[in-house]
């Protein structure tokens, strides 16, 4: 289980006044690999002539582009809402970055009242990723969000 209170206050140290927004998610999403058991993806897509495209992340070689609307990324982007899929085998359009991910969440990133990416967050593990964790990651979301 996630200390969501733990992991936030130390992104919030990692972050807080560094001028330097892909250094900001670089730590970040080495944070979350460090502090969620049962991941194989924790990473950034940010929006970029209109399709998300590959930030920096912890795991294996992710896919590049994702067009909005399409996947779970996409469609979460989209919608401007996080997204919890239990199984992804079973997501209408699935994109398989990683066939060894089975669960995922994926939570919108914001500046100046818009989409500008997303949090994503793969498991091998079913229904891997809870309310608590949702919770949790959208306030990290936020903390980042005053910092890229």
């Amino acid at each position: 289980m996630t200390d969501h209170k733990l992991m936030n206050a130390q992104l919030e140290a990692l972050v807080a006044g560094v001028p330097h927004p892909v250094a900001n998610m670089a730590n970040a999403s080495a944070l979350i690999w460090d502090s969620m058991d049962e991941l194989n993806w924790a990473g950034f897509y940010l929006i970029e002539d209109g399709k998300l495209v590959l930030g920096p992340f912890q795991g294996k070689p992710a896919c590049i582009e994702i067009p909005l609307g399409s996947g779970v990324c996409g469609t979460a982007a989209a919608g401007d809402t996080t997204l919890i899929v239990d199984n992804v085998h079973e997501f209408p359009g699935h994109i398989a970055c990683d066939c060894a991910s089975n669960s995922e969440i994926v939570v919108p990133l914001h500046k100046d009242g818009r989409v500008i990416g997303v949090l994503d967050i793969d498991s091998p593990v079913f229904a891997r990723f809870t309310e608590e964790d949702r919770q949790g990651l959208e306030e990290f979301a936020r903390i980042l969000e005053a910092n890229i």
